[in-house]
């Protein structure tokens, strides 16, 4: 039979993110396989030994009491903190870290988990530039989407993202105005919660596009809830000074894999929406698997 440490090894070993755990005097006693490819440094030249200078201060940095009060964790992201490679280089990372304690509360040591810091900067957004308040949304939802990425790399909780762009939205901000594009954007916004799952959340990513953060299980489960809230789109009844506007969506769809960053993954479901839209508008496209291009 498996030994349960080697399975919870095992498990650590699986996760994209690195993970290290340090007992109580301050040696490294676990370095999975996503450490040693963010940092360079193996896991056999460290384990049992104290924390090396060029880790310290993404390993030891993240000790109670050793970070300082306007550096501590923002929800869902982590600490900024940058080691060195064992090339030389600087590594940027984001980290938090969790006390581990025996059943009558006695301090074991701590773990730490990190990931590359571009991970989570540099999200691919709709444009904002028509209302400045679109900016306030997208870091609330931003924060909200590492939170959802980070239970999908440590636990493995599924999670896709569904880019959507109301295809009609341009040429009513040009014909009627910006506060009639406003007026329709919310009516849809509308129209698409009462269509969503639960726990799912839907939120404005920019002047005209929406993200939906879902738990469907499969791509083609993704794709087919996509194909669901086209038609629930198509259902929207928008009328602006007497005038009726018919309305239609453009969605990309892109699952989580457990090899890729979110700013790739949100890049892979942009991509899949401009495709949507080149098209012709009232479509859906799954994203492919691997590393994306981002639409210029």
């Amino acid at each position: 039979m498996t030994d349960r440490t080697e399975l919870v090894e095992a498990a650590l070993d699986s996760l994209q993110g690195g993970v290290a755990l340090l007992d109580a005097g301050g040696r490294v006693v676990f370095w999975n396989r996503g450490a040693e490819a963010i940092t360079g440094h193996a896991s056999a030249d460290l384990l049992g030994r104290p924390v090396p200078e060029a880790l310290e201060p993404l390993l030891c940095g993240m000790l109670d009491g050793a970070v300082p009060e306007d550096a501590r964790p923002e929800p869902g992201r982590g600490v900024p903190r940058v080691a060195r490679h064992r090339l030389g280089q600087p590594v940027p990372a984001i980290a938090r870290a969790l006390a581990l304690r025996d059943g009558l509360g006695g301090r074991l040591g701590i773990a730490v988990f990190f990931h590359p810091a571009d991970s989570l900067d540099a999200l691919p957004r709709g444009d904002c530039g028509e209302n400045s308040g679109i900016e306030e949304s997208q870091a609330d939802l931003e924060e909200r989407i590492g939170e959802l990425f980070e239970d999908f790399t440590r636990a493995g909780v599924p999670f896709g993202v569904l880019w959507i762009t109301v295809d009609q939205a341009h040429e009513l901000r040009k014909t009627h105005g910006t506060q009639a594009c406003e007026a329709m954007l919310e009516k849809i916004e509308t129209t698409l919660v009462n269509g969503l799952r639960p726990a799912e959340e839907l939120s404005r990513w920019g002047d005209d596009e929406f993200l939906v953060l879902s738990h469907e299980r499969t791509p083609e489960m993704l794709e087919a809830h996509a194909q669901r809230l086209t038609g629930i789109a198509r259902t929207t009844d928008f009328r602006w000074w007497g005038d009726r506007v018919s309305l239609t969506v453009s969605i990309g769809a892109a699952q989580a894999e457990p090899a890729e960053t979110l700013a790739n993954l949100l890049g892979r479901a942009q991509a899949a929406m401009v495709s949507s839209v080149h098209e012709g508008g009232n479509h859906i496209a799954l994203a492919p698997g691997g590393q994306a291009c981002l639409p210029s």
